[in-house]
């Protein structure tokens, strides 16, 4: 079945060239064309950032399959450069809004980097990143991986089998060197979190360091995902933590092999984030109320799997992702490969709208900023209401209430599917080392580590 779906995806493709996309069917489209709605759009030109990632998707399927126009939005979407130049182009406002890393926001309101007031009411997508390493680490990796009766590596992949290629490399005079995309990108605090579950220092960040490597076992660096598998053919690094295709990219050139995903890490985890200036938002409130609704209703459209093989196409075109058909099918189609011909089936690898994907949980969004304090990027103890002070000015769950509200209005949304919640997640253990999360004690939770930084107990 999955030889027949690749087959399809070229024709999927030529069909939508040819125009077979649309923006739905009547009954899906009509709710939303309300004159009076239409008329009090504030700002319908507007210009959208991305990067080349499959979890881009939302914003090319708005465009695309018409949900932005539906809305009285009239959308540029336009590819940047690196993550650093999504958050500049945002702040600065030449951008209104943009495909950007869950970190990203947060850390621009908590004072990490540039520091400016962005908001987030959606959530793109969960899961979708990996750890890769080139076939040499991976040829030393294997000795210290149990494997199944059929002699494959069992999955997940600890990186307690990393170990001992870090210290073959520093006893060889080689430092150990891994790529993430953004000192505040989930890449970076994923990579670290599986690191140093398995004893493996990432380093802190200090004034002096912002490199964030003072104490580290492996070094990261910040590479721009487009560049991750040629910066790994080169030898500059030796693994890397990235969202698709540029994990499938590497088996597909045989350079490397992803060892673990993210969903692995963390299950269910939040990736990126649509996110645009708080002043924008207040200034256009029917505008950003419009953009979220057009989303929520593209994340939805993602995540029927009968849509996948159209929405591979799309992406595949020049102007957004560019990658080969078939290596985003590797992860678009509900399977991850590992090794050439290791195939598994990840049904969960790209998620944009089950388990509530688009909602914006606070406990999200402190979970980013519990990594900060650990890794040093927030050098200073925070009480613990500064977390949910912090997230509360930047998770803006009511926005997307009131899309949603709207949308289930119109006929377009089940009413079933919006979440009964206060904004944080139950307390969850589903993560590599097994440390329970609780985003409604952030305190206790820096704890429970034993590499990072701690703050004591407010009741201590």
């Amino acid at each position: 079945m999955k030889h027949l779906l690749i087959l399809l995806l070229p024709l999927a493709f030529l069909l939508h060239a040819c125009g077979s996309s649309n923006a739905g069917t009547p009954a899906e489209t009509a709710g939303s064309r309300d004159p009076a709605k239409l008329a009090a759009i504030e700002k319908p030109q507007l210009t959208f950032g991305f990067i080349k990632l499959t979890d881009m998707a939302p914003l090319a399927i708005a465009k695309e399959l018409g949900y932005f126009r539906d809305e009285g939005l009239f959308v540029t979407v336009e590819a940047q450069s690196n993550w650093k130049n999504i958050l500049d182009r945002v702040i600065d406002g030449q951008l209104d809004g943009a495909h950007m890393l869950a970190g990203q926001p947060v850390a621009a309101g908590a004072g990490f980097g540039r520091q400016a007031q962005l908001i987030t009411p959606l959530s793109l997508d969960l899961n979708g990143n990996g750890i890769t390493v080139s076939n040499e680490v991976w040829d030393r990796m294997k000795a210290h991986v149990p494997q199944d009766e059929n002699g494959q590596p069992i999955h997940p992949i600890s990186a307690a089998a990393l170990a001992p290629v870090v210290e073959e490399y520093r006893n060889g005079g080689k430092p150990f060197k891994m790529g993430m995309v953004f000192p505040v990108s989930t890449h970076n605090y994923e990579l670290r979190y599986w690191l140093a579950a398995a004893g493996l220092h990432p380093g802190f960040y200090t004034a002096d360091n912002i490199q964030g490597q003072v104490d580290a076992d492996v070094l990261l660096s910040v590479t721009p995902p487009p560049q991750m598998p040629a910066t790994l053919e080169a030898g500059t690094i030796y693994g890397y933590c990235v969202g698709e295709p540029w994990n499938q990219q590497a088996v597909f050139k045989g350079i490397g092999v992803p060892v673990v995903t993210n969903n692995d890490i963390w299950k269910n985890n939040p990736e990126k984030v649509f996110a645009l200036r708080a002043d924008f938002a207040a200034k256009y409130p029917n505008t950003t109320r419009a953009i979220t609704k057009a989303l929520i209703r593209a994340c939805r459209w993602l995540d029927d799997p009968a849509h996948r093989a159209e929405a591979i196409g799309i992406l595949s075109r020049p102007d957004y992702v560019g990658a080969d058909s078939i290596v985003l099918a590797s992860s678009m189609t509900g399977t991850f490969e590992y090794e050439k011909g290791d195939k598994r089936e990840q049904p969960d690898f790209n998620v944009f709208y089950k388990y509530h994907a688009t909602y914006p949980f606070y406990s999200d969004g402190i979970w980013f900023l519990t990594q900060m304090r650990r890794w040093g990027q927030i050098p200073e103890a925070k009480p613990a209401d500064w977390y949910h002070e912090t997230i509360r000015e930047i998770y803006r769950p009511e926005i997307w209430r009131a899309a949603a509200e709207e949308l289930v209005a119109e006929g377009l949304l089940p009413a079933t599917e919006l979440p009964d919640t206060d904004g944080y997640k139950p307390v969850t253990a589903d993560f590599i080392d097994g440390i329970s999360y609780d985003g409604r004690d952030p305190i206790g939770y820096l704890q429970r580590f034993s590499i990072g930084h701690k703050d004591p107990l407010e009741s201590e």
